[in-house]
């Protein structure tokens, strides 16, 4: 960073933001300081108020009290419009773009005056804007044909062509393969070189340490500390987002059993379309052995996840449960043959009208049948004990949509690991979850791993891949392209196999073993 710079005018000044969501308190009289050509991370856990501080600014949402400065002055940002003639911009996960049109056409989209637009020369003001920021995009590609990452580039482009010196990035890199991540770093460094402020929101706290300037935390709606980069560690960040010390997760080395508890074979999907997504997969995942599955979003692996959770049924191919081929498309089947399921979408696993102790008992309602009634004491009771030892901060009687994500996956994981599966299927498990709830996560997943478990564990998280995964397939385009062990995978080479890059140089193995 420019210290230059530094001893200007911030770029903006947040002071005593109060936001209120009836009873909750988001946002607790937060300051926050952003410096001119400077990158500056917001951490905190889920619910700590880091994107609705930011949606404030945007003017997404309204502030109860506090003032909001922009380069010295006072503004008022009543919605994004005000926002964006005050040289603020912000790009979410999902972005908003119109996928038929071109490039230029999304980036002057709602930018132009009059009823006529002249498109060559909106691409040729568009590529002259992408060539001075040096974002590389072709403005007339067509935004449907185009990466994640090239979607990102162009929305980080919409927001500068407005004249954005300001930039708000909402968890950027939660869909990038590791070669789009730090292409996006590049071009972050070039611009905040160049004068623009970045506020920079993630979960992951080497991507803060490797980008950022500075970075604020904030815990419970209120701020904890602002703290330079250069004078703080991973671990501290850690302490300061949950105020205690996360140890990271510690997988030991043994090797997996020969036993094989599960295999696919040759197992093809459709998916809502009618189309193929998962072709012709075949794996195999051992007692004792977690099994990676690394892919970029949309590459089959949803569909597939479906399939194991008996949720969709398999155009072809078979799976097997310790040697003993279940029928697909039948939860109850799949369950009775030892599958425990953590769907991807946590929402869909419960019913959000009943109670934590109800959904615990979902899946086993017979169990807890006495004379032809439901025994709710006996209900009561083993919700009771699976809070305790799950660490669930809940009660039996509360319903379950008021959890937070964290402890209603804990719900999910509670009501699947009691039985003992002999195998888990696991899919996006930590998505959304802030460091502690991710860090109580994987240890469960170690947990099942050392009692001898087999772990299927698709994520698009690469990270939670390296770091647990005995051994890591890689799926593109609904086919398995590597199987690597977790010896030999590093983040550069599994990117390039996801993304396809590397399909020539990577044969295709035989039967998945």
């Amino acid at each position: 960073m420019d210290t230059s710079r530094s001893a200007s005018v911030p770029a903006v000044e947040m002071r005593g933001i109060v936001k209120r969501f009836q009873d909750v308190v988001a946002n607790d009289r937060v300051d926050f300081t952003l410096l001119p050509g400077e990158i500056h991370a917001l951490l905190g856990e889920n619910g700590a108020g880091k994107t609705t501080l930011m949606r404030i600014l945007y003017g997404l949402y309204h502030a109860d009290q506090g003032e909001i400065w922009v380069r010295g002055q006072p503004a008022t940002i009543r919605s994004p419009k005000d926002a964006i003639a005050r040289g603020i911009g912000m790009v979410t996960q999902h972005f908003a773009l119109v996928p038929p049109l071109t490039v230029a056409e999304n980036v002057i989209l709602g930018h132009t005056s009059g009823i006529r637009v002249d498109l060559a020369e909106a691409r040729r003001r568009v590529a002259a804007a992408a060539q001075r920021l040096r974002i590389p995009v072709d403005p007339g590609a067509r935004v449907r044909d185009l990466s994640v990452g090239e979607r990102q580039r162009v929305e980080i482009l919409k927001a500068l062509y407005r004249g954005a010196q300001v930039l708000i990035l909402d968890e950027p890199t939660a869909v990038l393969v590791p070669q789009e991540v730090e292409a996006l770093f590049a071009s972050l460094r070039r611009l905040r070189d160049s004068g623009l402020s970045v506020v920079f929101i993630s979960h992951k706290l080497h991507e803060v340490m490797a980008l950022c300037d500075r970075v604020t935390v904030l815990r419970q709606g209120r701020v904890v500390g602002t703290v330079s980069v250069a004078e703080t560690d991973r671990n501290t960040l850690a302490r300061m987002m949950v105020g205690r010390l996360i140890q990271p997760v510690s997988r030991p080395a043994h090797p997996a059993g020969h036993r094989v508890l599960l295999r696919l074979d040759r197992l093809s999907a459709r998916d809502d379309r009618g189309l193929l997504a998962v072709k012709e997969v075949s794996l195999a995942v051992r007692a004792g052995e977690i099994l990676g599955l690394a892919g970029v979003s949309g590459n089959g692996q949803t569909e597939l996840a479906q399939v194991l959770d008996g949720t969709r049924p398999a155009e072809s191919g078979r799976v097997l449960v310790d040697g003993q081929e279940v029928p697909t498309g039948d939860p109850v089947a799949l369950m009775a043959a030892g599958i425990g399921r953590i769907p991807e979408d946590r929402h869909e696993s419960v019913v959000a009208e009943l109670t934590v102790a109800e959904n615990m008992v979902l899946e086993h309602l017979d169990e807890f049948v006495r004379n032809g009634t439901l025994d709710r004491e006996a209900i009561h009771r083993h919700a009771a004990r699976l809070i305790q030892q799950y660490q669930i901060r809940a009660r039996p009687e509360d319903p379950i949509r008021t959890l937070s994500g964290g402890n209603m996956q804990k719900v999910i994981l509670a009501r699947v690991l009691e039985r003992a599966p002999k195998v888990l299927v696991v899919a996006q498990p930590t998505r959304g979850l802030d460091v502690g709830a991710t860090e109580y996560v994987r240890g469960k997943l170690v947990e099942q791993r050392e009692r001898g478990a087999a772990i299927l564990l698709i994520s698009e998280d690469l990270d939670e891949i390296l770091e647990l995964s005995d051994r890591i397939a890689v799926i593109y385009e609904g086919h398995i392209v590597a199987i690597l062990s977790g010896e030999e995978a590093d983040p550069e080479r599994l990117g390039l196999l996801m993304s396809g890059a590397a399909l020539r140089a990577e044969a295709r193995p035989p039967g998945g073993m």
